[in-house]
């Protein structure tokens, strides 16, 4: 609020628009940096610093870790993952194609609508290929 004070004390009308808005990005940065760099130094000034054998050890969930630091991790996880991801994906998609399709319906233009059915059909036919890859199987 004191920001928007000042700059509107700086601009004026018209011209003089272009250089309040840019000046507003340049407050708004400097508060930014100088507000980050206060939040690290006040951890850097109010953090403990003593080390030992405990902190450096890797924390899993409360469990000691015992045995290797490296191990064998299925692939499985990674593939599912990224069928996560894929279909995450689409349905961040679809939102904003509903409203673009809602609004072009009403012009007569079909080609949201079919440029969302080949988006869907790729997605159906990866999910058609991870099944029949057997990814979607946990155990086998």
């Amino acid at each position: 609020m004191p920001l928007l004070l000042f700059v509107n004390l700086i601009g004026h009308n018209g011209a003089d628009s272009f250089a309040r808005d840019w000046t507003m990005v340049a407050l708004s940065a400097i508060v930014a940096v100088v507000a980050i760099g206060g939040m690290f130094a006040a951890s850097r000034l109010l953090s403990s610093r003593r080390k030992s054998a405990v902190k450096l050890t890797t924390y899993e969930c409360g469990i000691p870790a015992t045995g290797f630091a490296w191990s064998n991790i299925s692939l499985r996880f990674y593939i599912f993952a990224i069928m996560f991801l894929i279909f995450d994906v689409e349905a961040v998609f679809l939102f904003p194609w509903a409203v673009v399709f809602l609004e072009q319906k009403g012009l007569g233009n079909a080609v949201p609508f079919y440029a969302m059915m080949l988006f869907l059909a790729v997605l159906f036919f990866a999910l058609i290929y991870g099944w029949r890859k057997g990814v979607l199987e946990w155990q086998k």
